[in-house]
């Protein structure tokens, strides 16, 4: 069954679902582009791979903290030992994160890459994490190259991070987008085709480019998430009952969003 919202789903933003539906957005966009680029294309899933450390607090059994006392004391005598105040314990755990990004190659070409295109993910948007750093420095360098580059940003935490600069863009389209798909052309670089959309809109069909005279693939990126969202069995999981994962929309959209699902049964 459909998502009772006619774009993306919000809920699914939240960590619980996010890594399912990234892999799977991937592997349907993927699918959907080579059945149209073959046989002069071919669309591959790359991978990105990097240690991330999570830090997470221990509050400490107070019992471990005292002093134990000493063995073999002949003393009768009671003595009141100080005992040490517990402190927080910051544990550093590493985490291995595998992210897919699509690549589109050139068999006439040596496979040769036309085209990447990212799904970004919450570590993406985490100014001072590997998955930011790794993510802004391989932006830089397709941005660089004759390369096209396709982001697809379906998270509406998190900070800023799609290649066209954020003053630019509030200039153009204003702040009331929850999500956004932007596309850089090797050949104009200069210019971002940009794609904005609120929770209350389909998602775009969106061109992808390829060589230089060959005519854009398109991707429609609703029936890409129609199918994912089937796929993954997600309403059966998410309960529409909660508000939708931070941050939180406006007072409007909570609203609209609570009109629709009632009127779709899910509340």
């Amino acid at each position: 069954m459909a998502s009772p919202f006619p774009g993306m789903d919000p809920y699914l933003e939240d960590r619980l679902f996010w890594n399912d539906v990234h892999h799977r957005m991937v592997t349907y966009i993927s699918n959907m582009l080579q059945r149209q680029v073959r046989p002069r294309y071919n669309v591959r899933i790359e991978e990105r791979v990097y240690v991330q450390e999570v830090a997470r607090e221990i509050v400490p059994d107070v019992s471990l903290l005292q002093n134990q006392p000493r063995q073999g004391s002949a003393t009768a005598t009671a003595v009141l030992e100080a005992t040490c105040d517990p402190p927080l314990v910051l544990h550093l755990e590493e985490q291995l994160h595998t992210e897919g990004v699509i690549h589109i190659l050139d068999r006439t070409r040596e496979l040769r890459l036309v085209t990447v295109i990212e799904l970004l993910s919450p570590t993406n948007k985490e100014p001072g994490s590997k998955g930011w750093e790794l993510y802004r420095r391989k932006q830089e360098e397709i941005l660089k190259s004759d390369v096209h580059l396709v982001e697809i940003d379906l998270l509406r935490g998190g900070e800023y991070t799609i290649a066209p600069p954020q003053h630019k863009l509030k200039e153009q389209v204003g702040t009331g987008w929850h999500y956004m798909v932007s596309i850089s052309r090797a050949d104009a670089p200069y210019d971002f085709l940009l794609y904005p959309r609120t929770v209350r809109e389909r998602l775009p069909r969106i061109p992808v480019p390829l060589a230089i005279g060959d005519r854009d693939a398109v991707l429609d990126l609703q029936a890409v998430f129609n199918q994912c969202y089937e796929d993954g069995a997600y309403e059966d999981v998410v309960d529409y009952h909660k508000d939708p994962p931070p941050p939180p929309f406006s007072a409007e959209d909570m609203t609209w969003i609570d009109q629709l699902l009632k009127e779709r049964g899910k509340r």
